[in-house]
């Protein structure tokens, strides 16, 4: 059966309601908290898969011409901008540490800061450097 998402819009909570393709607009809702009928249906964000190609695509769109990579190093709330794009591009999982790297870079924390206050950033339990 689907779940299907609601929210109440007298006491403005949400919840979520079990029950058949065939019960949906047929059956009349009610808030669970409140028991109100003042209810409306919501519609949950979707995901869209994209292919390792269509992502580089989308990278490559961004960063094709070399004058948008042009200054990175001087800039660092950029840096940290297009940082986090790639992140999200590429659709891995990421170490807690590369987003507190990008929220400072987007602060505007220069590298050399933030290597400076992080200085076991990427270092491996072993004593190795991580692979990012």
């Amino acid at each position: 059966m689907p779940l299907y998402d609601y929210f109440c819009l007298d006491c403005q909570k949400r919840f979520d309601v079990f029950m058949t393709y065939a019960e949906y607009g047929t059956r009349p809702m009610t808030c669970s908290a409140c028991g109100s009928r003042n209810v409306r249906r919501r519609i949950p964000r979707v995901r869209v898969a994209k292919s390792d190609e269509s992502r580089m695509d989308s990278l490559a769109g961004d960063f094709s011409d070399p004058s948008a990579l042009a200054g990175l190093e001087n800039d660092p709330q950029a840096m940290g901008r297009m940082m986090r794009k790639m992140g999200k591009e590429m659709g891995e999982d990421v170490p807690p540490e590369f987003g507190e790297v990008v929220d400072r870079l987007e602060k505007g924390q220069s590298p050399e800061e933030i290597e400076k206050e992080l200085p076991d950033l990427g270092a491996e339990p072993g004593g190795g450097e991580a692979d990012f």
